[in-house]
């Protein structure tokens, strides 16, 4: 089954085979639409002149061109600046950490935990982001470490719709924008 995160072919794609890509997707995944958060790794593909987006080359990137490549029509993040900076920091965090292999940041992992914390410490992530992702990976990618599942709680149990973890179709990522606007009406209630 291949990944319905962008809702196009083409991108899905490119997060499908790279995790660099997929790393990216999950960064830009706030304040804008999944879909848009998730297409963005291949429109940034399309700009830098590449098949694949790769860590050191981003990583060696004027920072200043990596934002005028966010910013161009359309812009691939309502914060295009803000967002290309991220990226550029995660990228040199994958080169000088992992040695430009995102995917070692999971695989070489023996525990959940361990995954949510090295997560948590990429830029653009968080606690909650890292169990969030681990929980994908979990479902959609069949990493399983020892203690996956309690490690990213809530967004691990099977058969929920808390997260990008639980989308696989059209009628899947409806039940997931649901069930994120219903909890933000439940926040607005017990914060009034």
């Amino acid at each position: 089954m291949g990944l319905w995160l962008a809702g196009d072919p083409r991108a899905d794609a490119l997060l499908e085979r790279n995790p660099f890509a997929l790393l990216v997707g999950m960064v830009l995944d706030q304040q804008v639409p999944m879909e848009k958060a998730f297409r963005a790794p291949a429109l940034l593909a399309d700009r830098l002149g590449v098949d694949e987006l790769d860590a050191a080359h981003l990583a060696s990137e004027d920072p200043e061109h990596l934002v005028r490549l966010f910013a161009q029509p359309p812009a691939l993040h309502r914060f295009p600046r803000a967002m290309a900076e991220r990226v550029h920091r995660l990228a040199q965090v994958i080169v000088e950490e992992y040695g430009g292999d995102a995917e070692a940041l999971w695989r070489t992992a023996t525990t959940g935990r361990h995954i949510v914390d090295q997560l948590a410490r990429l830029p653009g992530f968080g606690p909650q982001k890292a169990k969030i992702f681990l929980a994908f990976l979990g479902k959609q990618r069949g990493v399983h470490p020892r203690g996956w599942r309690s490690a990213c709680e809530p967004y691990g149990a099977d058969g929920s719709y808390l997260s990008i973890a639980d989308v696989v179709d059209a009628e899947s990522r409806e039940k997931v924008r649901a069930a994120k606007k219903e909890a933000k009406k439940q926040m607005a209630r017990t914060h009034r």
